[in-house]
């Protein structure tokens, strides 16, 4: 680990770690240091060995609103407390059982954003998953439930916050460049219990309390989305895309559209896509991450030729890159209500899309099995340097492909009939 004599100009330079954690130990004072993170956060921290000889580690505070010589007195006065046989980690941890939601909620981000946290698979929480904790915690769960105490919380209390956040009750327009209006519901109300139910139960594990309280806590069932395009809606959607490429519609998102309909992919996975991860001739895409992690997906032909037809920005990895960045184009959800709203239907989401290439490779008479790997539920998982798809799931995937392709191009010979809906 590396080590100086820590003083105000010495933290103010050090510089984040690309990837994990680094601490910096004081050359003066045995066991002080300070914590960087890669999002640049400091903060300083003592560690020792209490009487058992179990090495400690105890945060003192962020660099900022504290200074160095703040934290090196506060150091040396737990110091002196293992000295005399205290634990000054222990009583902290003795002090956090009695933490409300709102702090423990921030302790769970702080720690899973550090990497401190496993989650499916053992693994460090995706960052993304994150995002939407913190949108809940902020949204929902701080405003009805931050201020409880966690070891005082009942069933009924988490409960009755899915209650009030299906009702609307903590309904608001949404802040941090975020449009619209959080509204609640039914599907938000059950994700939010998980949500505090998971935090609970990672602070169990972590020692933070001793028994999780509301274990048991019942969730709201979630409506499983069905809406799929039908064979005439698909060939409006082609027809609407034909008309909106001929009248200023941008080019690289009706390049997703197709791209999402011709594959299935989720949304993410169809904007963010990199030249790099594709094989024409092997017919796959390996994604280094996905929902499920890495994971090699087949591609049809079809949808080949459009990722082939993308123009190359210079510098950005992205089949279909941002016009006003070097990463990836991301609006492809509001070209979708474009085009929807040209064809005149209604109740469209990417989603929508993802569940029509599955009942259309249904219609086609495969298999549950065969669609879930199609779509990526089963495991298509990237073993080192070894990718191999079953020429089978290609076959399923370039016929469900070609039909789909089929349909659009039937509508797209239609197109100077289209009519624009009001």
């Amino acid at each position: 680990m590396p080590t100086c004599k820590l003083t105000k100009r010495a933290v103010d330079g050090l510089a984040p770690p690309a990837k994990k954690q680094i601490v910096h130990w004081d050359t003066e004072l045995k066991g002080f240091g300070v914590r960087v993170l890669p999002s640049g956060l400091k903060t300083f921290v003592v560690q020792y060995r209490n009487a058992e000889q179990i090495k400690r580690c105890l945060n003192i505070g962020r660099f900022g609103p504290l200074t160095v010589d703040q934290a090196r007195d506060i150091a040396m006065l737990k110091l002196g407390d293992v000295i005399r046989g205290g634990d000054p980690a222990d009583e902290a941890r003795q002090v956090r059982q009695g933490m409300t939601v709102a702090e423990m909620c921030d302790w769970y981000l702080a720690e899973a954003r550090a990497g401190n946290i496993l989650g499916r698979k053992n693994l460090p929480i995706k960052a993304s998953s994150l995002d939407m904790d913190e949108s809940r915690i902020k949204t929902h769960i701080k405003p009805l439930l931050g201020k409880r105490i966690v070891k005082h919380l009942t069933i009924a209390d988490v409960e009755q916050m899915q209650t009030d956040v299906k009702n609307g009750k903590t309904a608001k327009p949404r802040t941090g460049g975020r449009g619209g209006t959080a509204t609640g519901g039914a599907g938000v109300a059950g994700r939010c219990v998980g949500t505090l139910q998971a935090i609970i139960g990672h602070a169990k594990h972590k020692g933070l309390i001793a028994v999780h309280p509301t274990q048991g806590a019942r969730k709201l069932a979630s409506n499983k989305k069905t809406r799929r395009l039908s064979v005439a809606e698909i060939e409006m959607i082609g027809k609407a895309i034909a008309y909106a490429e001929c009248n200023g519609e941008n080019p690289v998102a009706l390049a997703i559209l197709r791209t999402l309909l011709l594959t299935g992919y989720r949304r993410q996975e169809a904007q963010a896509m990199q030249r790099a991860w594709i094989s024409a001739a092997g017919g796959y895409v390996a994604f280094p991450d996905t929902k499920g992690g890495a994971q090699v997906r087949a591609i049809g032909a079809a949808a080949i030729r459009i990722i082939e037809s993308q123009p190359i920005t210079v510098g950005n990895p992205h089949v279909f890159p941002s016009d006003v960045s070097m990463g990836p184009f991301t609006a492809v959800s509001d070209c979708l209500q474009r085009v929807c709203k040209l064809a005149g239907i209604v109740g469209v989401t990417p989603h929508t899309l993802r569940h029509t290439f599955g009942s259309v490779a249904g219609d086609l008479g495969f298999s549950e099995l065969t669609i879930r790997a199609m779509l990526g539920h089963a495991s298509q998982n990237v073993t080192q340097d070894y990718i191999h798809i079953d020429e089978a799931l290609k076959l399923a995937v370039k016929r469900t492909s070609d039909e789909i392709e089929r349909l659009l191009h039937e509508g797209a010979t239609k197109v100077e009939n289209i009519q624009i809906a009001a």
